[in-house]
């Protein structure tokens, strides 16, 4: 039988000397107690510090069933489906979607604390490279449509939740998720303990896993754990050449509204290039219902091609990947678009291309920013903007040039959110503004761009 978080904190001669140990803050120590579990990576200094055994910890091999975690190689019965972390921990859990082949799908476990949108959140390009833990439970009760998507193919390499889908009840739903997931060939794990791999990521940062689904049931967990272990991981990973178009087209298509559904932009006032490293349609549609002729080009394009083009104003998108890496070609491209003094606006990997090409710097964050609850304060108006956010990576403010200034961040953590030029028409948000979460609190940089434009013409 385990012992309770608050006696082992006890024994470690209570809160400030069990944040000592294990080189963690006090307020990390009240989560521990709030979620009833200790992160695995301290337990080897607690074994050490108190005599305890792995079994008397929360999470440890023989309490490991009720988390979902299980720290051997023997699966719980009725588990179909296992996400194996690069630390050799194993969450069991019952697959659904589609079997997995060897190899099978490896990436950056992330979670998500959106409580809606689960559909475009898959098939957002930015999620490229990650597996997504959804902390909301109820995932698939609306079903899916062919209308909330965010790009043809779902991006993610596979998805962790923790009840079983059930049938959906919703009047647009045309499919089970299960169906759609099947269909795309992505495979997911319900039933497992999302609360405890979420304070896994929280206090550890993102790991690399495995998602493994087999048709026959077996696990090789050795080769699993080496093939988590051995993925590189995000930094360093350029990742808009894989989710980015590959020839331009054109975008007209708007908002969807009620009862209508979506519109066409049959009279547009302005042109705009819009460089896809990953774009979401909804951009591209808030783009269009402002009075926009998009014309979406590959993440490779170069300024020359760009400017050949004649836009009134050039987008930058979102998308996946570490920006440093991605940088190597976009920012020249960029740094082309400033110079010929066309407007700029960057939505989330753009804002970070952007801070890159005007000569700053960005890092990863240790757990990133995903969901659709995230607070923003606009420093220019000191309104607070409830966001939708989705990315692993942050420009570093202290980097940014005197020309350019800090117009938004956030109050989770207060990294920065948001940049504008002052010497040229550039602006850009880390969020994103399309998504609604608020629901309308962002959509006001779209009109801050048209605005930006007019002025320029």
């Amino acid at each position: 039988m385990p012992i309770v978080v608050d006696s082992i904190i006890e024994r470690l001669g209570g809160p400030e000397a069990a944040a000592r140990l294990t080189g963690v803050g006090t307020e990390a120590v009240r989560k521990w107690r709030q979620a009833g579990l200790i992160p695995s990576r301290h337990w080897a200094a607690i074994i050490s510090a108190t005599g305890l055994g792995l079994s008397d910890l929360p999470g440890g091999a023989t309490a490991g069933g009720e988390h979902g975690l299980v720290e051997n190689d023997v699966s719980p019965p009725g588990a179909t489906a296992a996400l194996i972390l690069a630390d050799g921990s194993v969450f069991w859990g019952r697959g659904f979607g589609a079997h997995t082949a060897p190899p099978a799908p490896v990436g950056e476990v992330c979670f998500n604390t959106g409580m809606t949108g689960y559909q475009e959140t898959l098939t957002d390009p930015s999620y490229a490279g990650q597996i997504i833990t959804f902390t909301f439970p109820h995932i698939g009760n609306v079903g899916s449509n062919s209308e909330d998507i965010e790009a043809t193919t779902v991006a993610a390499r596979g998805l962790v939740v923790k009840q079983d889908i059930t049938e959906p009840s919703n009047w647009r739903s045309a499919q089970h998720l299960d169906a759609w997931l099947r269909a795309r060939g992505i495979a997911g794990a319900a039933g497992v303990d999302t609360r405890a791999l979420t304070v896994r990521i929280r206090d550890g940062g993102a790991p690399n896993g495995v998602l493994a689904f087999p048709i026959d049931g077996r696990f090789d967990l050795p080769a699993l754990r080496a093939q988590a272990q051995a993925w590189p991981g995000l930094e360093g990973m350029d990742l808009a050449r894989e989710v980015s178009c590959q020839q331009s087209y054109d975008w007209d298509e708007t908002r969807w509204a009620w009862p209508s559904g979506m519109g066409r932009q049959s009279d547009p006032r302005h042109h705009i290039i819009a460089v896809d490293y990953g774009a979401k349609r909804n951009i591209l549609r808030c783009l269009a219902s402002t009075g926009c002729r998009v014309t979406v080009v590959p993440a490779t394009t170069s300024a020359e091609d760009i400017l050949r083009r004649q836009p009134d104003g050039v987008f930058l998108s979102n998308g996946p990947g570490d920006p440093a890496a991605t940088a190597e070609y976009a920012v020249p491209a960029i740094q082309g678009v400033l110079d010929a003094g066309l407007p700029v606006f960057g939505i989330c990997l753009g804002h970070q291309l952007l801070a890159l090409a005007l000569g700053a710097r960005t890092y990863k964050l240790d757990r990133g920013h995903r969901g659709a609850n995230q607070p923003v304060k606009d420093l220019t108006t000191g309104k607070v903007e409830i966001t939708s956010q989705n990315h692993g990576f942050a420009v570093d403010p202290e980097s940014l040039p005197p020309s350019a200034k800090v117009t938004h961040v956030s109050l989770f953590d207060g990294s920065n959110e948001g940049l504008a030029c002052t010497d040229r028409p550039a602006f850009s948000v880390q969020y994103h503004p399309e998504a609604s979460p608020g629901p309308t609190d962002s959509h006001y940089l779209f009109a801050r761009f048209i605005d930006m434009i007019e002025r320029q013409a």
